[in-house]
C-alpha cells in the first residue's frame, strides 16, 4: 500500500523592491503585531492571482508607502523554506524612480540605509543572502 503524503505548506509568491537612491536602499521594520516582528525587510508583498510581479509590486508600494514606483528590472529571485514549514518565492526588482513622498503606512519604521551597512540590521531569513551580496557591491 502506497503512503500518501500530506501536501506541503503553500508557496507564497512575493515581489519586493530595492528602492535605491545614491548608495542607499529603503528598508522597513515589521511591527510588533506582525509575524516575525521587528525584523527588517524590503517593501513589497504578495502577488495576487492575475497580476504580474511588477504589477503586484507597484500596487504594494502604493499601499505601503504611498508612492507610484517605476518598477525597474528584475535583480534576483530567491526561494526560501522557513523552519516552521512555510515557503516563499521572492522576486526582487530595482526601483530607481518614484512619484510622491514616502508615507509609511504599515511598518514600525522605514529607513534609508547605505548598502554596506545592511548586514548590521536583523533581516528576515529569506533576505540574508541578498543582504550579503548587496553589501559586497553585487546587483545594484
Amino acid at each position: 500500500m502506497a503512503k500518501t503524503h500530506a501536501p506541503g505548506p503553500a508557496l507564497r509568491f512575493v515581489a519586493a523592491a530595492l528602492i535605491v537612491r545614491d548608495k542607499e536602499v529603503l528598508i522597513g521594520q515589521r511591527r510588533a503585531d506582525q509575524a516575525m516582528a521587528s525584523l527588517w525587510e524590503f517593501p513589497g508583498g504578495k502577488i495576487e492571482p492575475g497580476e504580474s510581479a511588477q504589477e503586484a509590486l507597484a500596487r504594494e508600494l502604493t499601499e505601503e508607502l504611498g508612492i507610484q514606483a517605476e518598477v525597474g528590472p528584475a535583480v534576483t529571485r530567491i526561494r526560501h523554506h522557513y523552519r516552521h514549514g512555510g515557503a516563499v518565492d521572492l522576486q526582487f526588482f530595482a526601483v530607481r524612480a518614484f512619484a510622491g513622498e514616502i508615507n509609511n503606512q504599515i511598518y514600525q519604521q522605514v529607513r534609508w540605509v547605505r548598502l554596506e551597512d545592511l548586514p548590521g540590521y536583523d533581516f528576515l531569513a529569506a533576505d540574508r543572502g541578498l543582504i550579503r551580496d548587496l553589501a559586497a557591491g553585487k546587483y545594484l
